[in-house]
Parts: structure tokens; C-alpha cells; sequence
């Protein structure tokens, strides 16, 4: 961190406030001024360019929402999340191009993304090598109808869609945070790649829940866990926060778009940036997409070092996985 911003953000000290303030099971990020994004070689062209951003102080989940606390949510309002309803062909088509194939009917079901093993390895181009619509899974059954979060209830909830969370942090009297607030409860006060530092990942004293061997076809994992772990098993970052590399992606509040950053920097310090006005990734134009951050048990330096701090993911609010979870914000009051 440069001379400048630390003497900006000795300035915003005075909104620091006692950790017995905090609602439960939160944590005060105070407020200050950081560099968002990345100019790094590991950088995509979306992280790009680095710019100043002023955030003002805010409340942040110290996990991503649990398997536990998402059931009571479920229990006390009834919700049904978007993976538990059959998609409409409607909503299907509106996102792709005019012209585009209709789907087989026999996949307008209730289902979500799941991962898939490849067999061996396959080319880094598409996805879809490793990836398998499947039928009955959702939240309580994460990798299809035979499995279950019995014995994971402090783990992070998956198979949710943007709009899950955003019902589940409604109903908790909170929100999801914006991508800049991500980031910087993620960084800290020092400016770092990682949320343990600038070392690369260690497979043999793993700092977080992420891919080890080769993706994505064999794990070396040699604790046991192939998929999410539960909250808490890695130490926390500098703002006692955990999760905020690995285990799952976390849902954001922002519209995604490809050259976002650009405008931003243009006004020298964005404050309290709330993302795009609207959606554009090149790569599917036709599709609205929300951000997402932190990476997951998925990433891995072959492919997806969406573990680093400044790494951006943008997918459809309707779509669920099941390495995608979530955490809340809350403003002070």
C-alpha cells in the first residue's frame, strides 16, 4: 500500500467500531480506500485496470452461509429455491441468440450444474467437459438426488442462484455485498494476490480449499474432502474472515461487465461503487450476468486461479452449482 492511501485510511479510523457491536457472527470491515483490480501477469483483461476505490465501513458474514442457517431460512419461510422449479423454455431462449435450437424438452426439469470428473484430460476451451445438467440436485441434494447434506451443516450452501441469496439475506435483515466490498474485506490493509499473502498456493500445507493434482480429472486431496469443507477449517484472513479463498464462490450484488473497471478509473476514486448499469459479457451477449468472487474447490492454477483476491466470475442469477454459495453484508445503521 502506497504512503497516500495509508494515510487516507488513518483518516477513516474514527468509523472503526468495538467488535462488540458487530451483529452475531459478523465482523466490522472499517472503511478506507484501496486498489481494486489488478494489473498483475496472472490478470484477465476484466480485472484491468488497477484504480482506486473508497469504501465506506459495513458489516460482512465471517462465513459464507451455512447449510444450517440456509435450512432455517427454508424452514421458517417455505422458500423454494430456483433449482427445485423447472426452467420455461422462455427463460431458456431469452438468453441466447435469435435463431438459436430450442432445448429437448426432456431437459426443462428441475436440475442443477453439477461437476463431473473427467476421465482423463481434456482441453481448457469449454467447460462443459466438466460440467453435467443433472435432475434433482439443488441445495439439499448437491450432487443429485442420491446425495445429501446430512453431516454438512457446516458447510457452505451451494446450489443457490443470485436470486436465492438475495431472498435468504433479505429475510436476514441483510444484503449481498457489492464486489468492490468484497474485495476489499478480502485484501485487507495490505495490498496482496492472495488473502494469505503473496506465496503461491502450497499442496503439501494447503491455505485454502482448492484443486490439488490435475484438473479435472484426478484429486490428491489427502484429507478426505473432494468437495466443499466445512466454514472455518483455514485460518481467516486479516479482517478474521474465512472462506474468502476457496470452498466455494460467493454471489455479488453487481451486474457484471467485461470493461467495467475501465470507466471506473476514469473518475480517479470510484466511491462506493455499486457495479454496472448493465450486463455485457462478450462471450454470451444475450445473457444478464452477476458477479461472483473468492473462487472455489474447483479452481486450480492449470485453469482458474480464482482463488487470487482480484479474480472475477460472472454467471447467469438463475444459475445454480455446486461450488457457488454465498455470504452477507450489512450496512451500519
Amino acid at each position: 500500500m502506497t504512503k497516500l492511501l495509508l494515510i487516507l485510511n488513518v483518516l477513516f479510523a474514527s468509523q472503526t467500531l468495538n467488535a462488540s457491536q458487530a451483529p452475531k457472527a459478523m465482523v466490522w470491515i472499517k472503511p478506507g480506500i484501496f486498489t481494486m483490480g489488478s494489473d498483475d501477469k496472472d490478470a484477465k483483461k476484466d480485472e484491468k485496470p488497477a484504480h482506486l476505490v473508497r469504501v465506506d465501513g459495513f458489516f460482512m458474514d465471517e462465513t459464507p452461509v451455512t447449510n444450517r442457517q440456509f435450512k432455517e431460512f427454508v424452514d421458517a419461510t417455505g422458500y423454494i429455491t430456483t433449482a427445485e422449479k423447472a426452467p420455461t423454455l422462455e427463460e431458456i431462449m431469452a438468453q441466447v441468440p435469435i435463431g438459436t435450437k430450442e432445448p429437448d424438452p426432456s431437459k426443462l426439469i428441475a436440475a442443477s450444474l453439477v461437476f463431473k470428473p473427467s476421465d482423463g484430460p481434456v482441453p481448457f476451451y469449454s467447460n462443459r467437459f466438466w460440467w453435467e445438467w443433472k435432475g434433482g440436485a439443488d441445495w439439499k441434494h448437491p450432487t443429485g438426488p442420491e446425495s445429501s447434506i446430512d453431516g454438512k451443516e457446516d458447510h457452505p450452501v451451494v446450489q443457490v442462484s443470485w436470486y436465492d441469496a438475495e431472498a435468504y439475506a433479505k429475510w436476514a435483515g441483510k444484503r449481498l455485498p457489492t464486489e468492490a466490498e468484497w474485495e476489499f474485506a478480502a485484501k485487507g490493509t495490505h495490498d496482496k494476490k492472495y488473502v494469505w499473502g503473496n506465496e503461491e498456493f502450497n499442496e503439501k500445507d494447503p491455505q485454502a480449499n482448492i484443486w490439488q493434482g490435475k484438473f479435472p480429472y484426478q484429486s490428491s486431496k489427502n484429507e478426505g474432502y473432494y468437495g466443499t469443507t466445512p466454514v472455518r477449517k483455514y485460518p481467516p484472513n486479516e479482517n478474521h474472515l474465512y472462506d474468502m479463498a476457496g470452498n466455494v464462490w460467493q454471489w455479488c450484488s453487481d451486474l457484471y461487465h467485461h470493461a467495467y473497471y475501465e470507466a471506473e478509473a476514469k473518475k480517479g476514486v470510484s466511491i462506493n461503487p455499486k457495479g454496472a448499469d448493465k450486463s455485457l459479457d462478450p462471450d454470451e451477449p444475450y445473457a444478464e450476468k452477476r458477479v461472483h468472487r473468492g473462487g472455489s474447490f474447483l479452481c486450480h492454477k492449470s485453469y482458474c486461479k480464482g482463488y487470487r483476491i482480484s479474480a472475477r466470475m460472472k454467471t447467469c442469477p438463475d444459475t445454480s452449482l455446486n461450488h457457488l454459495g454465498f455470504r452477507c453484508a450489512k450496512s451500519k445503521e
